[in-house]
């Protein structure tokens, strides 16, 4: 405060200063709440997709443990090692939620029709094949779940950093302005009554005269 000049021109900027904060304020406060109910919204499709990714697992696990039991571990490695050479098609793509940028995945779908396996339907057990099937569609579920948790941790860190930004500015920042403001207003009064004293005094000396 000892280097801030008492002028009503500083005290007009300071004042100006606190209006921009306060609206600053209250906008990155919508911009939170807007962000908890994103991450909210999400918070609940990720539970609808973890769920569904432990249940693919159990079926698949399932499956693959009757099609070893029954056509055996050598034929089933050798269709694993057919499936292994056909990789998943991605293109990432982005999109913006209230102003935060976050990865869209855009795939085909892992889990196949009968006809389009890497391998001959023919020459294998239907056991096999619903295996083959249940481990796609893990797949597929899997992928589902690393998007929408990369979106809720990109969401997450946003609402620290905007909450950081909030609490900065409500509970540092804004009341600082104000109890300078408030000094410089002090200032100003203080020199305008010591000008009244001083305006008196030279009266009363011109009317001595």
């Amino acid at each position: 405060m000892a280097e801030v000049q008492p002028t009503r021109m500083e005290l007009i900027k300071l004042r100006r200063r606190i209006r921009m904060a306060v609206r600053g304020h209250s906008l990155l406060k919508m911009k939170r709440d807007g962000l908890i109910m994103e991450f909210r919204e999400l918070l609940e499709e990720a539970k609808v997709a973890i769920q569904k990714m432990v249940e693919n697992y159990k079926k698949a696990q399932q499956k693959l443990l009757i099609a070893m039991a029954v056509d055996g571990f050598t034929a089933l490695r050798s269709i694993a090692l057919s499936c292994c050479q056909i990789q998943p098609s991605f293109t990432l793509k982005r999109k913006s939620i209230m102003g935060v940028v976050v990865p869209v995945i855009k795939r085909e779908k892992v889990a196949r029709k009968a006809i389009e396996k890497p391998y001959g339907i023919l020459s294998t057990s239907i056991r096999v094949d619903e295996a083959v099937t249940a481990y796609e569609e893990l797949v597929d579920s899997i992928l589902e779940v690393a998007e929408i948790e990369t979106t809720i941790r990109k969401l997450l860190e946003e609402i620290e950093r905007t909450k950081r930004r909030v609490n900065a500015l409500e509970y540092r920042v804004i009341p600082r302005m104000n109890e300078l403001a408030r000094f410089i207003a002090f200032k100003l009064e203080e020199m305008d009554r010591e000008n009244i004293i001083r305006l008196k005094k030279l009266k009363m000396k011109k009317a001595k005269k």
